[in-house]
C-alpha cells in the first residue's frame, strides 16, 4: 500500500468535545486511506519513516493540515448556469431560465458542468460533497475519476420519478467513496405522495433522503395554501424527518420546528450565501446550534451563489449570525469549522471517520499556505482560517489516501481543454 508523511504542520485535528480548538505542530502519517500517525514527536514520525521507508514526504512548514472541507449541500453541474441569470426572485428564477436551460441539457452536459464543479471544489479543499441534481447516475464515473468522495442525491419531481427511482441503485454499486440518495426536489414541486414514495424507496435500499425545505416565504405560502402547514410540519407529518434526512435551507422554521429538527437526527445544511443572494432571508442558525441541530455548511449551486467556495460560506455564515441576532459572540470560528468539517461528516454517515484528524479516521486532508498577506499574523489559528483564508491557499489536497491536487494542479485535468468544451456546450444551449 502507497504511504504518505504530511510533515511539520500546524495540525487542527477537529476532535476537541468542545469550542477550543487543540492545535499543534506535528506531523500526520498515512497508509493506504487510513491515518495511522498523528503526532507532535520526532521519534514517532521517525518509526513512521522506518516502517514505510518508500512514503512521500509532503513538507508543511509555514502550512495548516485540516481535514478536507464537506460540501453538504450542491448542484455541482450547474456551473454550465453560473451568471446564466442573476439579480432575479427565485420563483422567476427557476420557471423562467434554469428549468427551461436544464429542458435542454444532455446527460454529457451535465457530467461535463459537474466536472468543472469538482474542479473549482477540489481546488478550494473540498473533498466530499452532497450533490442534488439530475442524471446523478450518469456522473458516477466522472466523480470516481476525479478522486473526490461523494452522495449523489438523484432529484426528481412528479413526472421524473419513476425513471429516477429505476436508475438509482445500481449506479455507484462497487464504488467505495460514492453513495447514491434519493432527493425530491421540493415539497412545493413534489406531490405528498411521491415524497413519501421517495423515502420508502430510500429505506428499502439504504440509501439517504434529502430535500429543499422552508427555503423561502413563497414556498411557506404554496405548503399552506395547498396543505394546511408549514414545510417541516409536512415532512414530519409524512414521516420523512429521521437522521438519514438533509434538508437543504430551513430558512424559515420557527422554534417548535428547531426541537423537531433536533428530535429526530435530522441534518440541515445552511447555504448563507445563496440564502442571501435570492434573498430568501438569514436562518436561525444560532438558535438550531444552540437547540442541538447538526448544522453543516454547503455552497448551493454556482448559479445561486456564484461559485463553490466554502471558505467564503464559513465567513459569510459567521458574519450573518452576528449580524442577525446582534450578538458577536454568535457561531464562533471554530463552530463554523465544525459545521465545515465534522458535522458535514455526520451528514454523510463518517462521523470520526471524515472532518477529523485522528488514527483510524478515513485520510482526506487539505494543506492549506498560511504565508500569505491576509493570513499574517497568526494570533488564532482558527480564527485564521474561518475569517481570513481564500480557496486559492488551498495547496494540496489528500482524498482517500491519495493526493488529487499538488502545487494547485489537479492531477489529470487539462483545465483550459475543460474551458474549451464548457464553452461550447453553453452555447449550443443558448442557442437551441
Amino acid at each position: 500500500m502507497e504511504s504518505l508523511l504530511l510533515k511539520d504542520a500546524l495540525v487542527v485535528p477537529m476532535t476537541s468535545q468542545g469550542e477550543e480548538p487543540q492545535s499543534f505542530r506535528g506531523s500526520v502519517g498515512v497508509v493506504g486511506n487510513r491515518i495511522v500517525m498523528v503526532s507532535d514527536e520526532a521519534d514517532c514520525v521517525a518509526q513512521f519513516m522506518a516502517e514505510h521507508p518508500t512514503a512521500r514526504v509532503v513538507e508543511c512548514e509555514g502550512k495548516a493540515l485540516l481535514p478536507g472541507l464537506i460540501n453538504t449541500h450542491c448542484h455541482a453541474a450547474m456551473t454550465l448556469q453560473r451568471n446564466h441569470a442573476d439579480d432575479i426572485p427565485l420563483m422567476a428564477w427557476l420557471n423562467d431560465h434554469i428549468w427551461p436551460f436544464e429542458a435542454v441539457q444532455t446527460k454529457e452536459d451535465i457530467a461535463l458542468g459537474m466536472t468543472l464543479g469538482m474542479a473549482e471544489m477540489l481546488l478550494g479543499g473540498i473533498t466530499s460533497f452532497v450533490d442534488m441534481y439530475f442524471e446523478e447516475d450518469h456522473c458516477v464515473e466522472v466523480v470516481d475519476r476525479m478522486g473526490m468522495r461523494a452522495v449523489l442525491g438523484c432529484s426528481y419531481f412528479d413526472a421524473t420519478i419513476d425513471k429516477t427511482l429505476s436508475s438509482a441503485v445500481k449506479a455507484a454499486a462497487g464504488k467505495e467513496r460514492i453513495r447514491i440518495s434519493v432527493a425530491p426536489h421540493a415539497p412545493y414541486t413534489v406531490s405528498d405522495e411521491n415524497l413519501k414514495r421517495g423515502k420508502r424507496f430510500a429505506e428499502e435500499h439504504g440509501l439517504d433522503y434529502m430535500v429543499h425545505a422552508a427555503e423561502t416565504q413563497d414556498e411557506l405560502k404554496q405548503v399552506a395554501e395547498r396543505y394546511g402547514t408549514t414545510p417541516v410540519r409536512l415532512l414530519d407529518r409524512l414521516g420523512l424527518l429521521d437522521e438519514r434526512t438533509i434538508l437543504a435551507h430551513c430558512v424559515w422554521v420557527d422554534e417548535e420546528e428547531i426541537a423537531l429538527l433536533r428530535e429526530r437526527g435530522v441534518t440541515v445544511a445552511h447555504n448563507a450565501q445563496s440564502n442571501m443572494k435570492i434573498s430568501s432571508g438569514v436562518a436561525p442558525v444560532t438558535k438550531m446550534v444552540d437547540a442541538g441541530v447538526c448544522v453543516t455548511l454547503a455552497t448551493d449551486g454556482s448559479s445561486s451563489n456564484n461559485d463553490l467556495d466554502l471558505w467564503e460560506e464559513m465567513r459569510s455564515a459567521a458574519f450573518m449570525q452576528k449580524v442577525s441576532t446582534m450578538n458577536p459572540l454568535s457561531l464562533p470560528a471554530y463552530e463554523v469549522l465544525k459545521m465545515a468539517t465534522a458535522n458535514g461528516a455526520r451528514a454523510m454517515g463518517h462521523e470520526g471517520e471524515l472532518g477529523v484528524i485522528r488514527e483510524g479516521a478515513l485520510a482526506d486532508l487539505i494543506v492549506v499556505d498560511l504565508e500569505k498577506p491576509h493570513l499574517q499574523p497568526i494570533h488564532d489559528l482558527v480564527a485564521d482560517l474561518v475569517y481570513c483564508c481564500k480557496a486559492s491557499d488551498v495547496e494540496t489536497v489528500v482524498v482517500d489516501g491519495r493526493v488529487v491536487v499538488e502545487n494547485r494542479r489537479i492531477k489529470g485535468l487539462d483545465l483550459k481543454e475543460l474551458y474549451r468544451k464548457i464553452s461550447e456546450t453553453v452555447q449550443r444551449i443558448k442557442e437551441s
